[in-house]
């Protein structure tokens, strides 16, 4: 009977640590998932933003009649 005990707990361990790692791995990819999106995101921003500088570059030249100071 105390094989059979010891036996049980070590089937109950092995599926305690593949739950855990196969959490662990959905994590990480998730992470990794919303990482590459956030830095896809913030060099949108960041070539928006300086289209408009460029835009409003090209305004404040057009507006002293072509002279750049």
């Amino acid at each position: 009977m105390k094989n059979m005990s010891k036996l049980k707990h070590q089937v109950k361990s092995s599926r305690y640590y593949i739950f855990w790692g196969a959490a662990t791995i959905a994590v990480m990819a998730g992470q990794i998932y919303v990482g590459n999106g956030y830095r896809g995101m913030s060099e949108s921003v960041k070539d928006l933003t300086e289209m408009i500088e460029i835009q409003i570059e090209l305004e404040e030249i057009r507006t002293r009649n072509g002279y750049v100071y």
